[in-house]
């Protein structure tokens, strides 16, 4: 990605919060960054546009930061980079951000030259992970996979929802971009699930993501 000229910083730790907004400026010289300490604040500063990164944390005093990677998603049109900084490194955490549309994952126990040095890896379009995050999803990937047989091939229609779970959209987003109902999605997600033996919506993006559809 190019040089970011603005950035959002949602978290509600105001000590954390201004070590990332230092992070941000000495990594992108230049970036005109804003704090947000919740939910609320951090929404209203997208009514003047979507920041071109974002760094969010998950836990928060009025809601679940996951939550604004799927408005981040939908309001930029994928446009802006988002990036968790959060002290969870368990499996669901990690897999419902990344569902929701997080273009990196970075641990809190990072102290400030390895963030600034993990968040310009962005300029070169790589993908910033904490180590033990990155272990984790290799993990995952070499955990052998039930074999798919070839009569629960996803149909067209499937593999483009499939396509749209792995972009954060949810089912109602998902059904406007196809112009179906959302019982209609609801039922290929139904049959998405039962084919691949998988029981949720981060399972369904990292599915995509082996599929090379995201």
């Amino acid at each position: 990605m190019s040089l970011p000229s603005t950035a959002l910083v949602l978290e509600d730790q105001a000590e954390t919060r201004e070590h990332l907004l230092a992070a941000l400026s000495e990594a992108f010289p230049g970036v005109v960054a804003k704090g947000a300490a919740d939910l609320a604040e951090a929404r209203s500063f997208l009514d003047a546009g979507a920041p071109d990164l974002a760094l969010v944390d998950l836990g928060l005093p009025d809601g679940r930061g996951v939550d604004f990677l799927r408005d981040l998603a939908e309001r930029s049109g994928g446009a802006t980079r988002s990036v968790v900084v959060t002290i969870y490194a368990d499996d669901h955490h990690l897999f419902d951000a990344i569902a929701a549309g997080a273009g990196g994952y970075l641990l809190k126990d990072m102290g400030r030259d390895e963030l600034v040095r993990y968040l310009r890896r962005l300029e070169a379009g790589e993908t910033p992970l904490s180590p033990a995050v990155a272990r984790r999803m290799l993990d995952y990937f070499r955990k052998p996979q039930a074999v798919t047989e070839p009569e629960a091939a996803l149909t067209p229609r499937e593999t483009e929802v499939l396509r749209l779970i792995g972009r954060g959209l949810r089912s109602g987003e998902a059904a406007k971009v196809m112009g179906v109902t959302e019982l209609t999605v609801a039922g290929y997600v139904k049959a998405i699930y039962r084919k691949l033996n998988i029981c949720s919506r981060a399972e369904a993006a990292l599915e995509a993501a082996k599929r090379g559809l995201v």
